[in-house]
């Protein structure tokens, strides 16, 4: 089990560059994605995406990747024609304004269009600095999830086992129910009839009554959805979704049970049933 909380972080320097990759993530019931890159790895955008998604299932991944040249690799461009054009118009000044003067390189160098320069970047020549720094932090990032996601599958498993213990409760008061139905079917035949009782429909009535308030098959289905959701802890697959559509099954038929009972005991075990249960769902948003 993992939590969909996390942070990893590596760094490289080397003559050209120092290149630092964070990756690190929230609660989220879907996957969803924010890049921050340089623009001039842009191109790069959609492999990262497709390796992010290869790799977490859901939760808001945040991925941070910050460049800084060392040893910059630029080419500078004169746009001759724009200087003629310049140099054309400065003598025309000059010329106007009765200066006897030539124009000065550094009068050139102000002047927009003179020079243009070009930082040469080749994307394929950080890609796989890029990656291999993304898998590295990747690694300590899911270290983190991996940690948090063991103590919260232990939170998890301390309810499940009150949620146990509520059904092994319930287990052995499911004949006391019945006999508490016909009980109260004997002695409401003896208030209104005040006669000798027919065993035989003593048994209809509680076998009808059994059949709308009995809670047999409500302890049959938790007992499966709790031997499921054990099944879901142990597995290395995200498991969030699942188990917390489990909970919402699990969460149905304590609620059936609860209405169904008529003894106190168990009616107080639902409630605390309840609390274990909604801990875990709160658990869940948490994991991925």
């Amino acid at each position: 089990m993992k939590s969909m909380t996390g942070y990893g972080i590596s760094e490289i320097q080397n003559k050209k560059i120092r290149m630092v990759c964070e990756i690190k993530s929230y609660n989220n019931k879907f996957l969803d994605m924010s890049i921050n890159i340089p623009s001039f790895l842009s191109p790069l955008d959609p492999e990262i995406r497709r390796w992010i998604q290869d790799r977490v299932a859901r939760g808001r991944v945040e991925l941070t990747v910050r460049v800084k040249e060392l040893e910059e690799d630029l080419e500078v461009i004169v746009d001759s024609s724009a200087v003629k054009t310049y140099s054309n118009a400065l003598s025309e000044i000059a010329a106007a304004a009765g200066i006897h003067e030539e124009p000065h390189i550094s009068h050139f160098l102000k002047l927009e269009g003179v020079l243009t320069t070009l930082q040469k970047r080749n994307v394929d020549e950080y890609r796989d600095t890029l990656f291999t720094e993304m898998e590295k932090a990747f690694a300590e990032y899911e270290k983190v999830k991996e940690i948090e996601g063991f103590q919260t599958e232990r939170d998890i498993e301390n309810n499940l086992s009150a949620l146990e213990e509520m059904l092994i409760l319930v287990k052995s008061k499911e004949k006391e129910m019945e006999q508490t139905f016909k009980n109260n079917i004997v002695t409401r035949f003896h208030e209104l009839l005040n006669e000798e009782l027919d065993e035989n429909r003593v048994l209809s009535e509680t076998a009808l009554l059994l059949m709308k308030y009995g809670i047999g098959e409500e302890i049959n289905r938790l007992e499966g959805h709790f031997k499921q959701f054990r099944i879901f802890l142990k597995e290395n697959n995200p498991v969030g979704k699942k188990l917390d559509f489990l909970c919402q099954e699990i969460n149905r038929e304590i609620n059936t049970i609860g209405s169904k009972t008529t003894l106190l005991e168990i009616s107080s075990s639902v409630v605390g049933a309840k609390d274990s249960l909604e801990k875990i769902r709160e658990q869940l948003r948490n994991v991925e």
